[in-house]
């Protein structure tokens, strides 16, 4: 491509193809980011427990699907401890997706703790350590308390200030009167200036919901009132209803947290105000190993909330992706944290076949597993898909992602993904649609999918160029 010789800036001139068009107005505003599993939702199942067509995002898989589902009532019927599900097939067949349905299955606040096998591997603290953290942080504790609150959608904010004791220049703020609504009534409150700061932190303005606890003079933003929805059209406000009853109440809070969090948190107590704690807690921001003592300590704590009623334990989900790059220890201590009293649900993942477990020079054994933690493990195997369920896949994820397909698109993709894999079809979609805007259109044509075969290889095709000696063979 010749680029213009001209000096002198047009205006008027289209954008060459290697550059990208000024962005519309719509592509200024705020946009999520699109995962790779935005469109999965849950498992897609009937109450009778079986799987429909294309249920919650997910496409095929039914075998699979149904008995992830029987898992699900295990774990919620608390009768899956000390065991382990074990999802192997090949890659791209949907293993992450389903251990990611199966954690929506048991709920939205239920903690989901991703890590891969080589995780472990860390310069920094010890592979075991590795694994107990991550057990931890699947365990969460869901406190309830019950606190004395003012709440209420804010209608007046005006900070009164006085004249600095300390200075004779500037002045100080004194108190901040605040005026809450209810659907009740409203209140007028007379406020400390640290409570100010707390709003200021905060960016509350008139016209948010608020909560403010009597004790402690903590401020929390619920969100903006419904009232103003129709005048802001904001993707990141959330619009809730005016609080009912009146504004000085006594209110349940629940607060989630995990293990993890409560480890964390005491391992590291908060030292003094002077400069050389501060410099302390940043040469010691690295990861630090939490003691078994500790944990003990931690433990005995949460029991006693959970006896009297105050908290209650939630198991989550630890989800252990390539779980055949663990060796030898990691897989013995893995087994003591799945006999532990309080261990969450346990997904691990492989696409290997028989294998030397690492860590050790002569046992093999199937997925690289021990057959010791073999046999704690349910296992489910993920089927390959077939043409049609890749088209539906691909037209799933333009959907996600707001793409338009024109006429044989779809065809042409789900016969890449026949031939190639799933990934590469799905893979070829946004860098086809660059292409299509770059050419003026709004939609995907098929001549986009072959300028992308043109682009890009595949894993089979890039594979085949290399000889049995392993030289490039273009």
């Amino acid at each position: 491509m010749k680029a213009s010789t001209s000096t002198t800036p047009s205006t008027s001139a289209p954008p060459t193809h290697s550059a990208f068009p000024p962005p519309s107005t719509a592509s200024l505003a705020r946009s999520s980011r699109i995962a790779p599993h935005s469109h999965i939702k849950a498992l897609g199942l009937t109450p009778e427990g079986l799987a429909t067509t294309d249920g919650a995002g997910f496409i095929g898989q039914n075998n699979a699907r149904e008995a992830c589902g029987v898992v699900v009532e295990l774990v919620k019927s608390r009768k899956f401890s000390g065991r382990a599900l074990l999802l192997v097939g090949a890659p791209g067949t949907g293993k992450t997706a389903l251990a990611l349905a199966i954690s929506h299955e048991l709920g939205a606040k239920v903690p989901f703790c991703p890590m891969v096998g080589s995780e472990v591997y860390s310069t920094e603290v010890k592979k075991t350590e590795v694994l107990a953290e991550a057990f931890r942080r699947a365990i969460g504790l869901r406190i309830k308390e019950t606190k004395e609150v003012y709440e209420g959608e804010v209608t007046e904010l005006t900070p009164s200030e006085s004249e600095n004791p300390l200075s004779g220049y500037g002045k100080t703020v004194s108190h901040v009167v605040v005026g809450l609504k209810t659907v009740k009534g409203t209140k007028q409150l007379r406020l400390d200036p640290t409570i100010y700061e707390a709003i200021l932190k905060e960016k509350i303005l008139v016209g948010d919901v608020i909560y403010i606890e009597a004790n402690t003079g903590a401020v929390k933003r619920v969100g903006r009132s419904d009232a103003y929805a129709s005048s802001y059209d904001l993707e990141s406000e959330t619009y809730v209803p005016l609080p009912k009853g009146d504004v000085h109440k006594r209110k349940e809070l629940v607060q989630d947290v995990t293990l993890g969090d409560l480890d964390a948190a005491n391992a590291r107590p908060q030292g003094g105000q002077d400069i050389m704690s501060v410099m302390g807690s940043l040469v010691k921001s690295g990861r630090t190993e939490v003691t078994e003592k500790l944990r003990r300590e931690v433990n005995k704590v949460v029991q006693s909330y959970v006896d009297q009623g105050v908290a209650e334990v939630v198991p989550g989900v630890v989800f252990i992706d390539e779980v055949h790059m663990l060796d030898i220890e990691c897989f013995t201590y893995l087994n003591a944290l799945l006999e532990s009293p309080m261990a969450p649900t346990v997904i691990l993942a492989t696409n290997r076949g028989n294998t030397l477990v690492r860590g050790t020079t002569d046992i093999v054994a199937p997925h690289g597993i021990p057959t010791d933690l073999l046999d704690r493990c349910l296992i489910v195997k993920t089927d390959g898909y077939a043409r049609e369920q890749v088209a539906k896949v691909v037209q799933l994820r333009a959907n996600t992602e707001g793409l338009k397909l024109g006429e044989g698109v779809i065809d042409r993709l789900a016969a890449e993904g026949e031939k190639s894999s799933l990934r590469y079809a799905i893979q070829l979609l946004t860098p086809a649609s660059i292409l299509a805007r770059l050419a003026g259109r709004n939609q995907i044509e098929t001549e986009d999918i072959g300028e992308m075969n043109e682009l890009f290889l595949d894993a089979k095709t890039s594979a085949s160029l290399f000889t049995e000696s392993g030289d490039y063979a273009p």
